[in-house]
């Protein structure tokens, strides 16, 4: 009996030391590259042909982020990314969140078919869509009212904020069929007796939906806003399709290579007045790196400030299963 005991703890003592090392190894896979970007960002130009330094500089310096901070004129930079971001999240979660409860609430002849048709969006490559989209926004005529009244062929809306505010506030933005599968979800599992009282109060479909249904549905609205805010801040295709001439931070940082290339010689003074001076490709690569860990800090502050929130409302959604 002994012997079984001490061996069933063993095989605990086992499992539970398998377990930690698994999660130790994922986590290091998923941590070092970003570990790699801290370490470069304060390396000096000095410790790149040192082979004796691996992860800690011996020469600790801020000139690094000073010279990405200053060719991605990253203070304003982040401001429009982050005001873009936040308010085309605002505008996906409204729009997607009443669309899921109209799918949850309100059936009408068709409502499956088009909520396949929803579905169908979270499988199609976004890629595919690109030249009607283009086409749509380059003369965006709804409905054809513009043409009729003024016989122009529509509103040239490239190189705007719209394309993409617009896209938020009908439901059809990025990954908008994901948010409406899930508040859909959600609200279909909600008991019915919450609305009838309401209606039973005089409230109607959009005064239930705002007043009741909404506070409830705390759990998928944090999903629905962190999944869109990243979502939206890391986007390269809809803002190099529609906004490729604006500030904002995947196009800056798509260019960030050719810029540190040009400015790095002059802000380090080694441009010639007639010759342009290369700039060596080792230091080009640490500026490079030090602009994406600028560009990823505030998602970084952002996961570490809300990660609590975030798995709860996870867990509660029911968007794991």
């Amino acid at each position: 009996m002994r012997l079984q005991k001490a061996g069933k703890k063993s095989a605990d003592m086992l499992y539970v030391l398998f377990r930690y090392l698994l999660l130790a190894g994922i986590s290091f896979i998923i941590l070092y590259p970003l570990l790699m970007k801290v370490s470069i960002a304060f390396k000096d130009k000095a410790d790149i042909y040192n082979p004796t330094i691996y992860m800690i500089p011996v020469h600790f310096t801020l000139d690094n982020i000073r010279m990405a901070a200053r060719i991605l004129d990253y203070a304003p930079l982040l401001g429009n990314t982050l005001l873009f971001a936040a308010a085309t999240t605002a505008l996906t979660a409204a729009s997607c969140a009443l669309a899921g409860y109209g799918f949850a609430r309100f059936p009408f002849p068709g409502s499956s078919v088009l909520f396949g048709l929803v579905i169908l969006t979270i499988l199609v490559p976004t890629g595919t869509l690109m030249v009607p989209m283009y086409l749509n926004f380059r003369s965006f005529d709804p409905l054809g009212l513009v043409q009729l009244l003024t016989g122009k062929p529509g509103f040239n809306l490239l190189n705007t904020y719209w394309p993409s505010l617009i896209a938020s506030a009908t439901a059809i933005g990025l990954k908008a069929g994901l948010f409406i599968y899930i508040f859909r979800q959600f609200f279909k599992g909600m008991p019915k007796e919450i609305e009838e009282a309401a209606l039973i109060d005089g409230a109607g479909g959009l005064r239930t939906f705002a007043s009741i249904m909404m506070p409830n549905a705390v759990p998928p609205l944090i999903t629905v806003v962190l999944f869109s805010f990243v979502w939206q801040y890391n986007d390269t295709f809809f803002t190099s399709l529609f906004m490729n001439e604006l500030k904002l931070m995947p196009t800056k940082i798509s260019t960030l290579a050719a810029q540190a290339n040009m400015l790095i010689p002059g802000m380090l003074g080694t441009s010639a007045g007639g010759g342009a001076v290369k700039a060596d490709p080792n230091h080009v690569a640490m500026i490079i790196d030090t602009g994406i860990l600028l560009a990823i800090l505030p998602l970084v502050l952002l996961y570490l400030a809300v990660q609590r929130y975030f798995v709860e409302s996870v867990e509660r959604s029911g968007i794991i299963g």
